[in-house]
């Protein structure tokens, strides 16, 4: 066997060596290859998804960069929507002095409102209101022991995406605000009363025992039906008298007769003639005043009545019977309440009118009245202004008189007065069918490019076709007019939320 010299194997060791550390070397850089790769995948997955947004203690948007952090919040319980900003430092909270704020609010279709911030309690509140919708997109600036600090956010709010293609589909109609001429009129609320001089109660006006009623609670009677019959014995005492000063009557004018007679034929002296002259007259005082008792209380005056006793009620007016008090049997006296009739052929509209209308309400004004609860609709003039206004309500009151012979007006309905107040020129106006709830707001659909969003407005004037803007949309505009609906129901469906 030969010897391995030490040359030999000093030149196997190396080779050795440089083995190991060229395998070491290779596969440390195929590590950092694979590392590297691995990082720039992750860097690539963290900028393809967006960065979620923290809530803070006050259940508001929270931001952080560094030690430093800032939690907005719109805050709008008992107050307009305001933004309000809580400061921390190490997610612990500072004094809301301590940092310096602003925010810029983008909305579709709106210039750049930019909010400053005061210190206020514990936090920092906006110098103004945040006008719904709440959808916008918001830029953050705050300064904090000298270095900036910058966040954004979104948030969407009544807002829906549609092409010109849907639109054409749903038939969904676009216009655009501006001014127009509106024949202006003045919405008014109202109710339904009757004249208070048509509403009479009906008294007997002699004491006695009913021994009829002829009519019901709200029949429809004609003046001088008979309403009820009473005995009476005071009336039968009237009638009685009246009888006998009529007999006195009669056998005082026979006497005149023959006095006058045999004073003409110088018979009798001028003395009895005169006499008898004085009784006539004294008889006929005595049946007048008896007559007219008994016409004061409506009954008959005639002589040859059979039943000295009965006593006739009639309705003083034509109208309805509202109510009825009075029973077969029952004994009543002179000035009670038997029967209440109002004069249902005119109706009275009483009109609620605001301190801000009064100027453009006048005696003479030509007004519709339409019911609330039922399909009725009727035309009258104004014909009272009430020169108060109330303590309490304070509003006026005025009057519309309508006819209502066919009935068609009911005591207590409640009703819209439209009044005409001639032709007005307006700057903002939009058509009256592109007008929209959502919540409790009054909307019409703004649209930006593909998309429409809700705009909440206060409305002014209208003719039924266009009514006047006096905020929340601009002149110049596009608002969705016909089949609007389409784009409430689209934003219900899309289920975007108040979010705060």
């Amino acid at each position: 066997m030969n010897k391995i010299s030490p040359k030999q194997i000093f030149l196997v060791m190396f080779v050795v060596v440089i083995t190991i550390a060229l395998g070491a070397f290779v596969l440390k850089n195929d590590n950092v290859k694979t590392m590297g790769e691995e990082a720039a995948h992750a860097d690539s997955q963290q900028t393809e998804k967006a960065p979620e947004i923290l809530k803070g203690p006050h259940g508001g948007k929270y931001f952080t960069k560094d030690d430093f952090s800032v939690e907005v919040t719109i805050f709008e319980k008992g107050v307009p929507p305001q933004f309000r900003f809580y400061l921390y430092e190490d997610n612990k909270p500072i004094a809301p002095n301590a940092a310096g704020v602003t925010a810029a609010m983008t909305r579709l279709g709106k210039h750049a409102q930019i909010f400053k911030f005061t210190p206020e309690a514990d936090y920092l509140i906006g110098d103004s209101v945040v006008e719904e919708p709440h959808s916008f997109d918001v830029a953050i600036t705050a300064e904090y022991k000298g270095k900036s600090y910058q966040w954004s956010y979104s948030q969407v709010e009544a807002r829906t995406e549609m092409s010109d293609e849907v639109l054409k589909s749903t038939g969904i109609e676009i216009l655009t605000a501006g001014p127009t001429t509106i024949k202006a009129t003045n919405k008014l609320p109202g109710e339904i009363t009757f004249s208070e001089d048509r509403i009479l109660r009906v008294v007997p006006r002699v004491g006695g025992l009913v021994t009829a009623v002829k009519v019901d609670h709200g029949q429809t009677v004609r003046k001088g039906d008979v309403l009820a019959v009473v005995e009476s014995q005071s009336l039968a005492e009237l009638r009685s008298q009246l009888s006998a000063t009529q007999k006195r009557l009669s056998l005082a004018k026979i006497t005149l007769e023959r006095e006058k007679k045999l004073w003409e034929e110088k018979i009798s002296a001028e003395q009895d003639y005169l006499a008898a002259g004085q009784a006539y007259s004294e008889a006929e005082i005595a049946r007048n005043l008896v007559s007219e008792k008994l016409k004061a209380l409506g009954a008959s005056v005639s002589s040859g009545s059979s039943n000295l006793t009965s006593y006739e009620i009639r309705a003083p007016i034509s109208g309805v019977v509202v109510e009825k008090t009075v029973a077969l049997g029952q004994t009543v006296q002179e000035n009670d309440d038997l029967f209440v009739i109002a004069d249902t052929s005119e109706a009275w509209v009483k009109v609620v009118i605001y301190p801000k209308d009064l100027n453009n309400i006048k005696i003479g004004q030509k007004a519709v009245v339409k019911a609330n609860a039922f399909e009725a609709e009727g035309e009258g003039v104004i014909s009272y202004i009430g020169a108060f206004v109330g303590e309490k309500t304070r509003t006026a009151t005025a009057r519309i008189v309508l006819n209502n012979k066919a009935g068609l007006w009911r005591s207590g309905v409640f009703v819209d007065v439209i009044l005409d107040a001639g032709e007005v020129q307006v700057p903002v106006s939009v058509s009256a069918e592109a007008i929209q709830t959502i919540r409790d707001w009054t909307v019409v659909f703004g649209r930006y490019g593909n998309y429409f969003e809700a705009r909440p407005i206060e409305l002014g004037r209208s003719d039924g076709n266009m009514v006047e803007v006096l905020s929340g949309l601009s002149a110049g505009e596009q608002y969705a007019a016909g089949n609007s609906f389409a784009i409430k129901a689209d934003i219900g469906k899309s289920g975007a939320t108040h979010d705060h």
